[in-house]
């Protein structure tokens, strides 16, 4: 058996694997694969429809947003956010807690101004910074909600004076988030919603359509409203996979039981980190992701042989990121506790062979 901490695409439920491999050989039962189905047929938009509608019931989505199916990932959202949101001339502002959120603070260049209202980076980013202040003036304020690279999180999301936009890319459907806190959330469907290949928008409908702006039909959101996240061929299979995972999230208890799950898992990992001589963690305490846990060891010849022994417990996935070092353990939804407890008893085990 493997347990798989990798950082995404991650792990998938294996009831949602079963399903989608039996629909990849025969859909429901019509005699066609969903990989070869029209998105314009009836079975593909009962799927569209019963996405959006998990969607909106498991976040509590509140009226006059709308939701979207759409492909590019989290990186075209980067540039279609300020190409619909950020007049010519004004500006966004951006909280700067990791190389995504640099890459879309970046993007938003090309359409206006911007203002980083803080910073980590001279720490590496291991914290997330608090003392800060949203201008007034600026379009929106854009955040990164969970930091997959460095283990960050923001635990505690402040009320903003403008539009929010968050990126929650590896933490969407892991906590309760209050929808109606924020203008626009995005996120890349392939770490707690299915695989790589369609990523998911919530959008308050008010704030498009205030610029004067051309906006090529692709990348405007009222055009993709409009066409019902259809208005080219949607991602299908990717889409179809996503549907399984929001079912058995709600089958689970819905994100409040996810949540209460996800708090314990954390817990524990990150409790052996700071009980094992051997391990340190690298984020900040108050600050610590509750989907990527990251640590290193106090000795870098460690390090290898660590992940030999993981290697040899079917562990897989827990290398670092390259920009920290050490080790990543993500531990989205579908991550079964006891694949925790295998990550901590062979934590246990080093540390016993290495006194």
């Amino acid at each position: 058996m493997k347990h798989n901490f990798g950082a995404g695409p991650g792990i998938l439920p294996h009831e949602v694997l079963k399903q989608a491999a039996q629909a990849v050989v025969d859909f429901n039962g019509i005699g066609l694969s969903i990989l070869e189905i029209s998105h314009r047929s009836a079975e593909f938009e009962a799927v569209l429809d019963e996405a959006v509608k998990l969607v909106k019931e498991l976040l509590e989505v509140p009226e006059g947003y709308s939701v979207l199916f759409l492909q590019g990932g989290a990186s075209q959202q980067f540039a279609m956010v300020p190409y619909n949101l950020l007049p010519e001339g004004g500006k966004a502002a951006y909280l700067e807690t990791g190389v995504w959120a640099n890459k879309a603070a970046k993007e938003a260049k090309y359409f206006g101004n911007l203002e980083v209202v803080a910073t980590s980076k001279e720490s590496n980013f291991n914290y997330i910074p608090k003392d800060y202040t949203v201008p007034a003036d600026a379009a929106y304020f854009h955040i990164t909600s969970n930091n997959t690279i460095y283990g960050t999180q923001l635990q505690n999301i402040k009320p903003s004076p403008v539009p929010m936009v968050a990126d929650m890319s590896s933490d969407i459907f892991s906590r309760k988030i209050n929808v109606a806190d924020f203008g626009l959330i995005y996120a890349g469907a392939q770490k707690n919603m299915g695989p790589a290949g369609t990523t998911l928008v919530i959008v308050k409908d008010e704030i498009l359509g205030k610029l004067d702006r051309k906006i090529p039909a692709m990348f405007n959101y009222q055009t993709l409203i409009e066409g019902g996240s259809m208005y080219n061929t949607p991602p299908v299979f990717a889409i179809y996979v996503s549907m399984l995972t929001l079912g058995w999230l709600k089958a689970k208890g819905g994100v409040a039981a996810m949540q209460k799950e996800n708090d314990a898992k954390a817990a524990q990992l990150y409790r052996e980190i700071d009980r094992n001589p051997l391990f340190k963690g690298v984020a900040a305490m108050e600050d610590r992701s509750k989907m990527n846990v990251c640590f290193v060891v106090e000795n870098p010849e460690h390090e290898k042989p660590f992940l030999k022994l993981c290697d040899d417990k079917g562990i897989v996935g827990i290398k670092g990121h390259r920009s920290v070092g050490g080790f990543r353990a993500s531990i989205y939804n579908a991550l079964p506790t006891t694949s925790i407890h295998v990550l901590i008893d062979a934590m246990q085990e080093f540390a016993e062979k290495n006194k």
